[in-house]
């Protein structure tokens, strides 16, 4: 995954910094815009890894705005089609080229629109102890990533950086958001996961969940925002490697976070098994390496990269 340097965090004199996540640092652009640098950060298990991914933050924002062209026409965007760069001082160019995206600022909703076509991660481990994911009573007898009757809206609360997400039902996202607006941010993430899901199959990847995030402009209306089906919010596999894994009770090969979070849960700290709150255990060069290759395998399936 070629990048030149790596960048572990942007530091951008010429705007002011309105928040730092776990992979991005968003700039105000006067009251009505943000600049959006991803960085080459990677976080695992809602934690931080203290070494960067070569590459990555341009491969999420190339994926995104890929994503974010080919599924205009169900929803709005938070893009506003101006250059990045036309924003910054000349000496911050080499932060944000290729890596940044102009946007509209939005009033974000405060959950996750997490859509699961298959069962694996959180929600297998729910399925098992209780047949059913966030409220959503599924078949019995599924077995780890099998693909669902049909997807399902699972919807998740936003924590704040070094918390852990939680998975919650429709009705606890509604008490949250309004019936409506859940009913209708339910409809359009299921349209956005299907179309997508359907497009990567035939380029030899399966999408087995991903999660979209919502705002509101300055008219109410829904508006998609932040990243899309990128290998950090969505979970991808080759679809050879799904089909020699079914029934097996085991995970397909990945294109995501699941190598180095595989990593991470026999890693060791002081001689004990790593307890998955920061620090994060030093990531070795080999597993750096190959979290990129997953990444740009992905980029090279879907985009034709």
């Amino acid at each position: 995954m070629a990048g030149g340097d790596a960048l572990l965090e942007s530091r951008l004199h010429s705007l002011p910094c309105v928040g730092r996540g776990k992979v991005r640092e968003n700039y105000a652009v006067g009251s009505d815009r943000l600049l959006m640098v991803a960085s080459d950060r990677i976080s695992a298990f809602d934690v931080v890894m203290g070494e960067p991914i070569p590459g990555k933050g341009a491969l999420l924002t190339r994926m995104a705005l890929f994503w974010f062209a080919r599924l205009a026409h169900i929803v709005p965007n938070h893009l506003t089609g101006e250059d990045p760069l036309s924003v910054v001082a000349p000496d911050e160019v080499g932060q944000v080229r290729g890596r940044a995206m102009l946007v509209k600022r939005l009033r974000p909703l405060p959950i996750e629109a997490v859509v699961r076509g298959y069962l694996a991660g959180s929600g297998w481990k729910e399925y098992e102890a209780g047949g059913e994911v966030c409220g959503v009573a599924l078949p019995p007898g599924l077995r780890l990533a099998d693909a669902l009757p049909q997807p399902i809206f699972t919807p998740a609360t936003k924590a704040e950086a070094g918390a852990h997400d939680e998975n919650i039902s429709f009705e606890q996202a509604a008490a949250l958001i309004g019936e409506a607006r859940a009913a209708q941010v339910r409809e359009i993430a299921i349209r956005l996961y299907t179309e997508a899901a359907a497009f990567a199959l035939t380029r030899g990847i399966v999408i087995a969940d991903t999660k979209f995030e919502f705002g509101l402009d300055d008219e109410d209306r829904l508006t998609l925002m932040d990243e899309v089906l990128t290998p950090d919010s969505s979970r991808f596999w080759p679809i050879e490697g799904w089909r020699a894994a079914q029934g097996k009770g085991q995970n397909p090969p990945s294109f995501d976070k699941q190598y180095l979070r595989d990593w991470l849960e026999q890693a060791q700290v002081d001689g004990k098994p790593w307890n998955k709150t920061a620090p994060a255990p030093a990531l070795p060069e080999e597993v750096i390496a190959a979290t990129a290759e997953r990444y740009a395998s992905a980029a090279r399936l879907l985009m034709g990269e």
